[in-house]
């Protein structure tokens, strides 16, 4: 009996040993990653770190990043947006829609601009940028002309049409400009706004411009910007105004600008009618600028109103079209109401501007636009043959007497033809198609009147301001 006993006792023993070996050769095996440095698994070390970086090195975020669109790709990083950018690569083919610099650095709106690089603005500059990638990959030989979803949440219009592909409102200038595995890059002309992020904008503006109602008294409403008033704070005396020089012009050219407080108290700082009698006078005695003289006095209220504006502590920029370009004007381009306040007012830069400054700023940067008190229009300057051109086309003017007066509040450049808005339905031509560019002398001068011209100008001077009585010579 021993013998059986003992012979099936380590039968048993033996079957559960085999049991539990079964056991653990079924058991599920943790995964291991292998290590730094191991000569083996090459595959799996390249695969953990490309998860390490986030994207390949030929990804379409990197050559972004690498390439000559360096303010879009600087303002993805003020945007914490990289991450958000790679985890849209790690999951699709992407297309990205990347704006010339020039667009995003001169051409952009200044307040647009700091609008979006406010901290608080955060999340519309992400939905800016994010308008600009598309989840999917879109070369130019497959660009379809529907709507197509971004990333940002909002739909963009393409178009092919006969000029080329266009992306909303914008061209493609570049098309393909980058191509990766997961991804294709576009150059486009200009920055593209969703209506989100513009309606933010105007929000945010609409709101910054709205006047606190004070609690005691009636509230009351400046005339000139339709707006609440609000309470004088404290400026030095000879301070920049606070109001932008557009709120503070008459509301009108027909209706009389109304006095005016200059900045901080209610007294003036600046004598901006004197200022404005030597720039006319000046203009007289100069030579050649006598219809430009008579319009400001006789034709418009615009020598007023400058005086005031001058008074008030703004700074003005007169580009002076000379006798011959006025005599080009025609009556119909004259007569309407407010037509040579028009014209005028697209003459008025709100700067302080001389010869060299502009030049050097059309040398520096090709071309400048310049804000004029035609409100929306800007005049356009670039250099041409060694000297500042104005316009475009036909309708261009060269600066033909530089720094004709110059008194830190007044800057009057002379110049060769009348300059028109773009919207101007009656500009022709009067520039003389047959001119050439005039050789610019910095601070040149004028040969000295005669004694009898010199009289003839003071008489005119003082009958522009019914003075002439006073002067027995002229008489």
């Amino acid at each position: 009996m021993g013998a059986p006993v003992h012979g099936a006792l380590v039968l048993f023993l033996l079957l559960l040993a085999g049991a539990e070996a079964a056991a653990e050769e079924t058991a599920p095996q943790e995964p291991t990653l292998p290590a730094a440095g191991s000569g083996s698994g090459a595959a799996g070390s390249a695969g953990v770190a490309a998860a390490a970086v986030g994207v390949n090195s030929n990804s379409v975020l990197v050559a972004l990043l690498d390439s000559h669109y360096t303010e879009l790709a600087e303002l993805v990083e003020k945007a914490l947006l990289l991450q958000t950018l790679e985890d849209a690569v790690g999951k699709h083919n992407v297309t990205i829609f990347a704006p010339r610099n020039e667009a995003l650095e001169r051409d952009l709106d200044p307040e647009f601009k700091r609008f979006l690089l406010e901290p608080r603005n955060l999340k519309s500059l992400q939905a800016l940028l994010l308008y600009h990638v598309l989840p999917s990959r879109l070369p130019s030989n497959a660009w379809p002309a529907a709507s197509h979803p971004t990333l940002s949440g909002e739909e963009v219009e393409l178009a092919a049409a006969g000029t080329g592909m266009r992306v909303g409102h914008a061209a493609v200038t570049r098309p393909d400009a980058v191509l990766r595995p997961d991804g294709v890059i576009h150059g486009i002309e200009r920055l593209l706004v969703p209506r989100s992020v513009q309606e933010d904008f105007n929000r945010r503006r609409s709101l910054a411009a709205i006047s606190a109602v004070l609690p005691t008294g009636a509230p009351e409403v400046d005339p000139r910007t339709h707006r609440l008033k609000k309470p004088a704070s404290p400026v030095p005396p000879g301070a920049p105004p606070v109001l932008p020089i557009w709120d503070a012009m008459a509301p009108g050219p027909s209706i009389a600008p109304a006095p005016a407080p200059g900045p901080g108290s209610g007294k003036h700082h600046f004598d901006g009618h004197s200022q404005v009698k030597d720039f006319i006078q000046t203009l007289l005695l100069y030579g050649g600028y006598n219809e430009l003289a008579d319009i400001l006095v006789n034709l418009t209220s615009l020598a007023t109103e400058m005086g005031r504006l001058v008074s008030e502590g703004y700074v003005l920029t007169v580009l002076a079209p000379n006798d011959e370009a006025m005599a080009r004007l025609t009556t119909d381009q004259l007569s309407e109401p407010g037509s040579p306040e028009n014209i005028l007012y697209y003459h008025m830069i709100p700067e302080y501007q001389t010869e060299e400054s502009m030049y050097n700023a059309v040398r520096r940067f090709g071309k400048v636009r310049y804000d004029t008190l035609r409100l929306p229009h800007k005049v356009v300057a670039r250099e041409a043959d060694g000297s500042v051109k104005f316009g475009q086309g036909e309708g261009s003017a060269y600066l033909f007497d530089p720094d004709i007066y110059t008194d830190g509040r007044i800057s009057v450049q002379g110049i060769d033809a009348v300059l028109f808005a773009p919207d101007d339905t009656k500009a022709t031509q009067t520039a003389d198609p047959n001119r050439k560019p005039p050789a610019i002398v910095t601070n040149k001068k004028k040969i000295k009147l005669r004694r009898g011209k010199l009289l003839e100008a003071t008489c005119q001077m003082a009958g522009l301001f019914g003075q002439r009585s006073r002067f027995a010579s002229c008489q």
